[in-house]
């Protein structure tokens, strides 16, 4: 996870304090995460300026290969909500969403996505894949990148660094 920090990030320009906010509510779920040993990703769910939903990653906790924390924050929402349709809704992850992720938004209508670091080895927003903006899938999701992207690779750094000792 080295090569997240030692690659040129950008910076989106001058987020919004609303946005910098749930970010760090993404950060702080991405602590937890670590704190039980998960890969430190967190994920947040807005709809309309309130937080419906907080996960982090939970492979090792659940045993599930598909409970990162984008798509356990997507069931918390969809429950909370009471359907699967979140067109309404804003997803705040720490680290760019994979394939399984980015395919998830697209079927839950996600509005928008906010992501912290980049990722290049699973990266299906920009880095690898741009699944969020195929013109050949039924939506489109608005993506801001790169918000809090240092701290982000930090603590995937950090953590992996504590693995390898």
């Amino acid at each position: 996870m080295s090569h997240i920090l030692t690659a040129q990030i950008p910076v989106e320009p001058d987020p919004s304090d609303a946005t910098l906010a749930y970010m760090r509510q993404a950060l702080a779920a991405a602590e937890r995460a670590a704190a039980c040993g998960e890969v430190p990703v967190g994920a947040i769910v807005v709809v309309n300026d309130e937080v419906v939903a907080v996960a982090h990653n939970e492979r090792e906790t659940l045993n599930d290969p598909t409970a990162h924390a984008e798509i356990v924050a997507l069931r918390r929402a969809s429950a909370a909500r009471g359907g699967w349709r979140l067109t309404d809704a804003e997803l705040y992850v720490t680290m760019e969403p994979c394939p399984m992720c980015a395919g998830a938004m697209v079927n839950a209508r996600v509005r928008r996505l906010v992501y912290g670091c980049d990722d290049p080895k699973a990266g299906a927003v920009k880095t690898l894949y741009k699944l969020l903006d195929d013109a050949r899938l039924n939506h489109r999701v608005e993506v801001v990148p790169n918000v809090l992207a240092v701290e982000s690779a930090a603590l995937l750094k950090a953590f992996f660094s504590r693995l390898r000792r």
